[in-house]
């Protein structure tokens, strides 16, 4: 279906693509992984025409439709949600757009005199509509916009009025609304939380075409590929298999390659010692000639690179008392929405509360409460005796000074530790090699991210208030962050849409809102997340598995 032959790409000195050779046939569900920088967005970008390859050939089918799902979304306003997401959905939508303009023009007295024109440009945009499902089509946007989070409230509400994150959730069902032939996703789980994910796993499976997608979330990745294609020193080479089976094969492989390069090695040497023992011997010159044309001829392997992830091990945090935090009589409400009504909670030492809810439920409001950054309507928050709160949210970024470089912001929070422990702290969070020298404000949202995190832990508070931690994180940090946090010895409650996340840090769970999402009196599980999952037969509340 989609082809790539032979293509060279390069950026200035970068080498992107060296004879890179790749094919997605109809149906197949592919996940592109590779470091940052390999050139996962220029392979989107070649498909689409946006780019070109320096050499080779990108062959595109001409009938073949491609929904295309990126991280930067247009300005949206001037229209409802349904209607926005409609607009964007292929060929159906332009005709949706279309009926309701000639809708205008029928009612219009001044276009009175181009009735019979109108009348008839109606009808074949109505029988072509209709030939398409278009009359299906504000029931399927619904149901899409309600699977990525929406309520019809603000579905029918204006575009404009989102924020970031939701014009993402619009831009996504524009393109699923689409029904492509070929689906590109560049990290379709950033701005969406657990239900959402869930809802978008069961509608990408069920998709009949096929599906090129990047994911920073390993459970996401497994549910729905059955091929990996990873770019890696300008190759892409194929696994046939989830992101599981795509890392075990690939440490064989090259371990493998490793045994294999020892052992021209050794090959060599014991070559080289013979030449070097006999160069001298005339009787030996014809097998020392011999055996230096062989060695010649000999197509030397390399060793393969290895991805380097830095461990760092963090400090222990001051021991707390044994009542970290004390809810008593807690209520809220936005308006007339009841988020807590007379809601007790103990935190203890050692707890790792998972905070699960729906859209809405008052996640982020309990957390901004325990940090102190919102007062409750009524009741109280006590925090107990020799506490050290460490609060991670992504508002919370904007506290770092644009003007400093990473490493001058680490020296500036750390100025007694010698460079080593900062370089390893940066390079513990991903930061390497020129990265460590880029000014603040010109770092991505997942930079920034991995940055808060690093400043939070290398003096780790004993009670860590963590609101969507993993956002924007690559799997490394999210797995070198799980590993971490696994060996903390304070208290945690948290937010988080990885399951990886939720099943390796989590003790206790606490349901907010319920089956319906507005029940104001939570529910509190004494375990872990997979004990949760168990319980309830469901990974989040109102997703039934």
């Amino acid at each position: 279906m989609i082809a790539f032959a032979n293509i060279n790409k390069q950026y200035g000195k970068q080498l992107l693509f060296v004879e890179a050779s790749f094919q997605l046939n109809p149906g197949e569900k592919v996940g592109l992984v590779g470091p940052n920088g390999a050139g996962k967005t220029t392979i989107f970008r070649m498909i689409v025409g946006e780019e070109a390859p320096d050499e080779g050939d990108v062959s595109v089918p001409k009938k073949l439709t491609i929904g295309y799902f990126r991280q930067d979304v247009e300005e949206m306003s001037g229209r409802s949600v349904l209607d926005e997401a409609i607009a964007g959905s292929g060929r159906a939508g332009d005709l949706h757009h279309e009926l309701e303009e000639l809708q205008h023009a029928m009612g219009d007295p001044a276009r009175a005199g181009d009735m019979d024109t109108i009348l008839a440009r109606f009808g074949e945009v109505q029988e072509e509509y209709d030939h398409l499902g278009g009359y299906a089509l504000e029931s399927q946007a619904r149901e899409v916009l309600h699977g990525l989070g929406f309520d019809d409230e603000r579905i029918d509400g204006d575009v404009g009025a989102l924020s970031g994150g939701w014009k993402m959730r619009v831009a996504m069902a524009r393109v699923l609304l689409g029904k492509p032939d070929v689906l590109l996703m560049d990290e379709p789980t950033n701005h969406l939380d657990l239900e959402s994910i869930i809802w978008l796993e069961s509608f990408l499976k069920s998709h009949e075409g096929a599906l090129l997608m990047t994911s920073h979330d390993r459970e996401f990745m497994n549910r729905i590929v059955s091929k990996i294609a990873e770019i890696d020193s300008g190759e892409i080479t194929v696994y046939s298999g989830d992101y599981d089976f795509y890392e075990r094969e690939r440490a064989t492989r090259e371990a493998n390659k490793e045994a294999a390069y020892a052992r021209q090695q050794s090959m060599l040497a014991k070559e080289q010692r013979f030449i070097d023992r006999f160069k001298t011997h005339a009787s030996k010159a014809a097998q020392v000639q011999s055996r230096i044309k062989s060695l010649d001829k000999i197509e030397k392997l390399e060793l393969p690179k290895q991805r380097v992830v830095v461990k760092f091990t963090f400090k222990d945090p001051p021991r707390s008392g044994d009542q970290v935090a004390v809810i008593e009589g807690l209520s809220k409400a936005y308006g007339k929405r009841v988020i807590y009504e007379d809601f007790n909670l103990t935190i203890r030492r050692g707890e790792r509360w998972a905070v699960m809810g729906r859209n809405g439920a008052g996640k982020t409001t309990l957390l901004k409460m325990l940090a102190g950054a919102l007062a409750p309507d009524g009741g109280d928050v006590r925090l107990g005796a020799s506490l050290k709160m460490g609060y991670f949210a992504q508002q919370s970024l904007d506290t770092m000074d644009a003007d400093l470089t990473v490493f001058e912001q680490l020296q500036k929070d750390f100025s007694r530790e010698g460079v080593g422990a900062l370089r390893s702290l940066a390079g513990a969070f991903q930061f390497s090699g020129d990265d460590v020298d880029k000014k603040i404000r010109a770092l991505s949202g997942g930079e920034k991210s991995r940055l808060a995190m690093a400043r939070m832990l290398f003096d780790p508070p004993n009670f860590l208030v963590l609101d969507e931690p993993t956002n924007h994180l690559d799997l490394a940090t999210k797995e070198m962050l799980v590993d971490s946090l696994k060996a903390f010895e304070g208290t945690m409650i948290f937010v988080s849409h990885d399951r990886a996340f939720l099943r390796g840090i989590s003790n206790r769970v606490l349901e907010l809102g319920g089956e319906s999402g507005t029940d104001a009196h939570p529910h509190a599980y004494l375990g872990s997340y997979v004990e949760y999952v168990e319980r309830t037969g469901h990974e989040a509340p109102g997703i039934h598995t």
